[in-house]
C-alpha cells in the first residue's frame, strides 16, 4: 500500500516496478546486475480520485507522458531495494505536488509608515549624491 494522503492510497499492483542495469560508471558491479528501476504508472487505469487524475493529466511534467503515464527511473543507490524506494518516494511528490491547491494570493498596499521610510530614504540618498558635487570655492 503505498500512500500519498491521509485519505488516497495506493494499492501496490498499481505501480509496474521492473529491475533494469543501471548506467554510467561502477566497474564490472553495474555489468551483470540490475540494481536500477524503472518505474511505470497509469494514472488513468488507477484508483485515484477523478480530482487528482484531472490534476495529473493536466499538468505539464516531465515525467509524465502524452498517454497518462508517469515513468521514473531510480538509480542512485547501489541497492535494487534502496532505488525502489526511491522511486516510490518520488511518485508520492509528484502526485502531492501536482495535485496540491495554490493559495490565491491576495494583494496587499504598503503602510503609511513603510511609504515615509521609502521618502525619508530616497531624500537622504538624494543629498548624499547632491553633494557628491564639484567642489566650489568662494575665492573662485
Amino acid at each position: 500500500m503505498i500512500v500519498i494522503s491521509r485519505q488516497v492510497s495506493l494499492a501496490d499492483e498499481e505501480v509496474e516496478i521492473t529491475a533494469i542495469r543501471a548506467q554510467g560508471a561502477g566497474g564490472q558491479h553495474v555489468n551483470k546486475t540490475s540494481t536500477a528501476i524503472h518505474l511505470r504508472f497509469d494514472i488513468r487505469a488507477s484508483s485515484l480520485p477523478e480530482y487528482y487524475k484531472e490534476r495529473l493529466l493536466a499538468a505539464s511534467h516531465h515525467l509524465i507522458t502524452a498517454d497518462g503515464v508517469i515513468i521514473i527511473k531510480a538509480q542512485e543507490y547501489r541497492s535494487q531495494e534502496m532505488n525502489r524506494e526511491a522511486a516510490l518516494a518520488r511518485l508520492v511528490s509528484v502526485i502531492q505536488t501536482l495535485t496540491t491547491e495554490q493559495k490565491a494570493r491576495r494583494a496587499t498596499r504598503p503602510t503609511r509608515a513603510s511609504k515615509e521610510r521609502r521618502l525619508a530614504s530616497k531624500s537622504q540618498k538624494s543629498s548624499v549624491k547632491a553633494m557628491r558635487g564639484k567642489v566650489r570655492h568662494s575665492g573662485d
